[in-house]
């Protein structure tokens, strides 16, 4: 394992994750009062779609990854902190709105509201399955299909959260967020249909 590639690709993942949800934090205000869950209801949005993004994008350097990194662990590690991301996010804003979603589509809208708790459910059927691959044949068996119903999930999220999201309305983030949705798409493309293609 090369040394300088293995923090390399750690820095690169911390990167991924933290600065958006540094430039979010940067424009608030803290303080521990009423303010305290909208400000941390959005950074858990920003984790999950960045931590996805890496994900996605992983699939297509797996082999040169798994060479140079310890990939099962990274994926376990984050794939745990997705999980705690995708729970966090939508329960923050439920308390937040006393637990009316009428109300939440009310501020938000319909569309985009409705694509999130669609890529919710897509998204928890990978952690709903997991734990049952290694017990049971059918989820083994059609394991690829999770993964990529998982990364339908994400790019849905994202559109949820490039629509909604204010800080992805403009400025850097809203490029940086352009770019993880077309580099993510082109990677979920490619590890479920180009690679698989040019493997059978």
């Amino acid at each position: 394992m090369n040394t300088f590639s293995k923090y390399a690709i750690i820095a690169f993942c911390w990167l991924a994750v933290l600065y958006p949800l540094w430039v979010r934090a940067n424009s608030l205000t803290w303080a521990f009062d009423q303010t305290l869950l909208p400000n941390l209801f959005p950074l858990f949005g920003l984790a999950t779609v960045s931590l996805l993004w890496l994900h996605s994008i992983s699939g297509v350097f797996e082999p040169w990854l798994r060479a140079n990194f310890d990939f099962d662990k990274f994926v376990n590690v984050t794939a745990s902190m997705i999980l705690v991301c995708i729970i966090a996010h939508p329960l923050l804003l439920l308390i937040i709105m006393n637990f009316k979603l009428s109300d939440i589509y009310l501020i938000y809208g319909t569309t985009y509201i409705t694509l999130g708790i669609i890529a919710w459910l897509l998204l928890i059927i990978y952690d709903i399955t997991k734990p049952l691959k290694k017990h049971h044949h059918f989820f083994a068996k059609h394991w690829n299909a999770i993964l990529l119903i998982s990364n339908i999930g994400f790019l849905l999220s994202f559109l949820h959260s490039l629509n909604l999201g204010s800080d992805l309305q403009t400025g850097p983030l809203r490029y940086i967020w352009i770019f993880y949705g077309i580099t993510a798409t082109l990677a979920i493309i490619y590890t479920y249909g180009v690679k698989r293609f040019f493997t059978i």
